[in-house]
């Protein structure tokens, strides 16, 4: 009978993004208690699943009958969305979120991929110019229309450009459709299918065009993977057979670098299509699958190409994939699934005759993280082979090292483009500091820290910092990191944003950051400003000292400015907190006011009304009677009640009189003169 050697790629099927979704939206089925479930379009390029999850009493809706959808909750059965790994717009992620703030029945699942998430985050974090005047343009080479790429350009604000090819790139760049100019920055990225050749030749352009260019790969690495193994595949077989959906952006890409290694490509999205064009003798058969398609179709395609009918001797796919993956090597990176967990070490199902063996310590750096809590069995975890031991029938492995290798690339990818990452400070060695991120080390050495020359430097440990990496290690990835070049890019873009808004009569509230004899510094946020102490107190003070501390906040004003010259004059005094204009809100001449005696002297007494404001109590109204000496009826500290007899707003100065109070008692009919007047009208 004939038979074709068939070989199925390693990496066909399911991607990690669409297995996610997959799964999340499976485990919403099982769980589901009635509720209503939608996806937002199709939640992966593949009928044949779709139809399944319809099948399920899934239902798709579009963005147009969210708010309808959510309304109807209010009255009816509970509803969730699923977003499809594709993504979103910013404008419809932001509507789901009000939607299920507003309506307590209303859900939504985000299964966005999270390398799709990351692009959406580069795209936003560099919307906002790094220095004073940059322009940044965002120019991600992608297909147009797919909605990873409509959902990716929704949250860049600012001018963008999407090419679907290199060509397309440099017909634009020689219309002069892409802006050139000093202060242009292009950032640079790429759909998460982009096919590697488009990508690559698609920088050599850019890059004769843009010495400033901001580059993020951001290419899936499974994608990487899956076109690199379909080429090699491709070159080693007669045929080959490319297992997608018609609208799927990274099958239509798989197909294209299978046909250029291949003449006889053939693309199907159902293992039926497959009648009639089976090769009738005896071949070598490739089979390579899209990231949306289901591993049954898979299979299914693979027995149809096996003729199904097979002699005993043959082989089933399943024993095909197994003994595809029965071989476990040192160096090897495996998924492995959860068979046994406790607080020391878990145990896992490598797929393979040996069990592996992942310790506490070959997980995370943090000793407090309870392994029984965080893990359950089912759960599948990525692991580097350490070692193997047939005899024990275990294997070593990390899940720290396995980490490492999947996000090595981003600490490279950092390096070459300068963008700033974040760690935590793990630990304080001889010449500097180690930041521990994706399981890599980065050592900080002491002067590229933020603490001063001989300073301790264990004050670091346990925070979260920000930092540049600046060398890379050999072949060990570890590098060498500076946190003081990112606090300085940081203030650097503080400054820039403070001068591009600053202007006389603005309000900051700041920090006393340093005083001197005759003023005080204040941090303004990444700009000083210069506060004289005369303009600190309608008082006159010694030094600023007398009333301010290092670390104190207050708000101030811009008085003046240089931008030649970055100086800034400051105010905090204003006519509104004059001492006399308070008083004068406060207080008018006939009001009854209690006061406190602050200094006697011939004449007659000050009385502090408020704290910037005193009175004076002239001897000739301290009594109805003459006083010859103040001091014999008044006392320093003593409070009375006094009269204001009169304001003066020219000389500034307040009359008060303990007499006039004296006398207008005196003037009042006691109770028995009262009486005696009701007795009278009486007779």
């Amino acid at each position: 009978m004939m038979r074709h050697e068939i070989t199925v790629a390693k990496h066909a099927g399911f991607c990690f993004g669409v297995k996610r979704a997959t799964d999340m939206i499976a485990e919403k089925i099982r769980s589901s208690d009635g509720d209503r479930i939608f996806t937002l379009g199709k939640l992966i390029h593949n009928d044949t699943y779709n139809a399944e999850l319809e099948a399920s009493g899934v239902r798709v809706t579009s963005i147009g009958e969210l708010e309808d959808l959510a309304r109807s909750t209010l009255y009816g059965t509970p509803a969730t969305v699923f977003v499809r790994a594709h993504g979103v717009t910013k404008d419809t992620s932001e509507l789901l979120e009000s939607l299920s703030e507003k309506y307590s029945g209303f859900s939504y699942v985000d299964c966005t991929c999270p390398y799709v998430k990351k692009i959406h985050r580069i795209a936003a974090e560099n919307s906002v110019p790094k220095a004073d005047g940059d322009e940044p343009i965002f120019i991600l080479i992608g297909a147009q229309e797919h909605p990873e790429v409509v959902g990716i350009v929704s949250y860049f604000d600012g001018k963008s450009y999407v090419f679907s090819t290199a060509d397309e790139l440099r017909e634009a760049i020689e219309k002069r459709i892409l802006p050139k100019n000093d202060n242009t920055v292009p950032i640079i990225a790429a759909q998460t299918t982009q096919k590697l050749t488009e990508w690559k030749n698609s920088l050599n352009i850019i890059k004769k065009v843009y010495t400033n260019a901001q580059i993020f790969d951001t290419i899936c690495n499974v994608t990487e993977i899956r076109q690199l193994e379909a080429e090699e595949l491709a070159k080693a077989c007669e045929t080959v057979i490319v297992i997608g959906g018609r609208d799927s952006s990274n099958t239509a890409k798989l197909y294209a670098i299978c046909r250029e290694n291949c003449n006889n490509t053939i693309c199907i999205s159902e293992p039926q299509e497959l009648e009639g064009i089976i090769p009738s003798i005896p071949q070598k058969v490739g089979i390579v699958a899209g990231a949306s398609t289901p591993g049954g179709i898979i299979e299914e395609v693979y027995n149809k190409m096996s003729e199904i009918k097979l002699d005993k001797a043959e082989i089933s796919f399943d024993e095909m994939l197994d003994s595809a993956i029965k071989t476990l090597s040192s160096g090897d990176t495996v998924t492995g699934t959860v068979i046994a967990v406790n607080d020391v070490e878990i145990k896992l199902d490598l797929g393979a005759k040996v069990t592996g063996i992942l310790t506490a310590d070959q997980i995370s750096d943090d000793a407090s993280l309870k392994l029984s809590s965080e893990y359950k069995i089912g759960d599948e975890i990525d692991v580097f082979v350490i070692r193997v031991s047939d005899v024990d029938g275990c294997a070593t492995v990390s899940k720290k090292r396995a980490d490492l290798d999947k996000n090595w690339h981003i600490i490279v990818d950092a390096k070459e483009s300068g963008e700033n990452l974040e760690g935590v400070v793990a630990e304080a060695v001889k010449g500097g500091v180690v930041i521990k991120l994706y399981g890599a080390r980065i050592f900080v050495p002491a002067s590229q820290t933020t603490v001063p020359k001989g300073g301790d430097l264990s004050t670091l440990v346990g925070q979260t910092v920000k930092f540049k990496v600046i060398e890379l290690k050999g072949q060990g990835k570890s590098a060498v990191g500076s946190i003081r070049a990112s606090a300085r890019e940081e203030r650097k873009a503080l400054e820039a944003a403070f001068w591009a808004g600053i202007e006389e009569g603005k309000y900051y509230t700041g920090k006393v950051r340093g005083m001197t004899e005759y003023g005080a510094f204040i941090d303004l946020g990444g700009v000083d400003g210069m506060l004289h102490k005369r303009e600190m107190s309608w008082k006159p003070i010694h030094k600023p000292a007398d009333i301010l501390n290092i670390g104190d906040e207050l708000t101030v004003f811009v008085k003046s400015f240089d931008l030649e010259k970055k100086q800034i004059t400051l105010g905090y005094r204003t006519e509104e907190t004059h001492p006399w204009k308070v008083f004068k809100s406060q207080y008018a001449e006939g009001d009854v006011i209690d006061v406190t005696v602050s200094n006697i002297m011939s004449y007659g007494a000050f009385a502090k009304i408020t704290d910037d404001v005193d009175g004076l109590i002239h001897v000739s109204q301290i009594a109805l009677t003459r006083v010859e000496n103040p001091a014999d009826v008044l006392t320093s500290g003593q409070t009375v009640t006094v009269k204001i007899t009169k304001i003066d707003d020219e000389q500034q100065r307040v009359s008060l009189s303990i007499r006039a109070l004296l006398e207008e008692t005196a003037e009042e009919p006691t109770e028995a003169e009262i009486d005696d007047g009701y007795a009278e009208d009486a007779e």
